[in-house]
């Protein structure tokens, strides 16, 4: 497992990620041509992954992350140092609080 700030990336088995999942189109990258995990909505800040990948949301009523890195990335951001990520499949999870009657994603 991997952490950067509010982000937790996962190893996923590439036997886990169902066929649909795989077969997504991936989430557009931004501007820089990053593939944003998370972005900071108080810093404007990003936890990103640069390198070829895609990154895409898995079917069903999960609203979970998938991240898949053919060949390796890393994940950047501003304020933290770079992780380098082998190949393969992760599942990108956002860190979430309690705010009293909700549990709401954290804001960076």
């Amino acid at each position: 497992m991997y952490r950067q700030g509010d982000v937790l990336i996962m190893p996923v088995a590439e036997e886990a990620v169902s066929e649909r999942a795989a077969g997504q189109p991936g989430l557009p990258r931004d501007a820089r041509g990053r593939l944003v995990l998370a972005l900071g909505e108080v810093t404007g800040h990003a936890h990103a992954v640069v390198g070829p990948g895609k990154l895409v949301r898995e079917p069903g009523p999960s609203t979970a992350t998938l991240l898949h890195l053919p060949d390796g990335g890393r994940v950047v951001h501003e304020e933290h140092a770079a992780i380098p990520l082998p190949r393969g499949w992760y599942r990108v999870v956002r860190q979430r609080e309690y705010v009293p009657g909700a549990v709401r994603v954290v804001a960076d």
